[in-house]
């Protein structure tokens, strides 16, 4: 039966996959993973997850791991692993999966995919998320790509406990109002999208229930932290600035210097209606902080 057939995580070994593999190993799920030869898995492994070797830059070897699987979800990113590899990953890579999928008849593949992407080709990244999500519909793979916002723990966690610290990092104005997310969170969304009731190709964002800045976040933490939480921010000048210099050996730096930029234009918004519909009500602001507190230990 269907539901007795595994779901493959490609991106298993990274910050967002391992947890989705978490969740769906909670909801009784059976997990093939996807992992390069190179790669340790023996934490997979230990977990129960069957491992299939491949690469997202092998077609061959991603049908093999496709074949006879109830669904596919992908994290998959190599901007985020900044990868030498990355742009091949992010464009050849996302479209060997497509192809794939339709070949192996894939039931159903969720996409991490990233809020506004299908308005951003100026920042590569996003916009080949949007191709990414293009490739599937165009080969008729049952898609659906979950759209969340900037990874708050993520960005705040760098470096050890923030609220010991008192300081959140952060690249861009604190004073832009942008959609945040919690990995947590969006590795629940991404289990749960595997049985999900969704019309296929939707685009789904994913949020907290309103915007904030990160100076609001700040504020908001000091109340867990119990003293001033400062938040110090790299200006989107120097970022760009960097970019133009180290364009040859850091090609990534103008990426993000375009991401940071369009944080800035406060368009970088997500419409969480479908989110609450699908997945019930989005987290607060305070909730979300809250959560990220408990697990410092505050």
């Amino acid at each position: 039966m269907a539901e007795d057939l595994p779901v493959l995580v490609v991106g298993a070994t990274g910050f967002l996959g391992s947890q989705v593999v978490d969740e769906l190993l909670r909801r009784g799920k059976s997990v093939r993973a996807l992992v390069r030869p190179q790669s340790n898995a023996a934490k997979l492994e230990a977990k129960g997850v069957r491992i299939a070797r491949g690469d997202m830059l092998d077609a061959a070897s991603l049908i093999a791991a496709m074949t006879g699987v109830s669904a596919v979800v992908s994290t998959a990113a190599g901007y985020t692993r900044n990868d030498k590899n990355a742009h091949a990953i992010d464009t050849y890579g996302n479209s060997n999966l497509a192809v794939a999928a339709k070949y192996a008849a894939v039931p159903r593949f969720v996409l991490i995919s990233i809020v506004t992407s299908d308005q951003t080709p100026q920042i590569p990244h996003f916009w080949n998320k949007k191709l990414a999500e293009d490739r599937l519909e165009e080969l008729g793979v049952p898609f659906v790509a979950l759209r969340p916002g900037a990874f708050f723990d993520q960005a705040v966690g760098m470096g050890g406990d923030p609220f010991k610290k008192g300081r959140f990092v952060w690249l861009g104005s604190k004073d832009a109002r942008l959609t945040f997310v919690l990995a947590s969170d969006v590795a629940s969304y991404l289990a749960q999208a595997v049985d999900a009731d969704i019309v296929e190709g939707e685009r789904i964002d994913i949020g907290w229930t309103r915007p904030v800045t990160m100076q609001e976040a700040a504020e908001l933490a000091e109340r867990h932290a119990g003293k001033p939480i400062k938040v110090m921010a790299v200006p989107s000048g120097a970022i760009a600035g960097l970019g133009k210099v180290t364009s040859r050996i850091m090609p990534l730096v103008s990426d993000m210097a375009s991401m940071v930029a369009w944080f800035e234009t406060g368009k970088y918004v997500a419409d969480v209606t479908r989110q609450e519909q699908v997945f019930g009500p989005p987290p607060t602001p305070e909730e979300a902080i809250a959560q990220v507190a408990a697990r410092y230990g505050h």
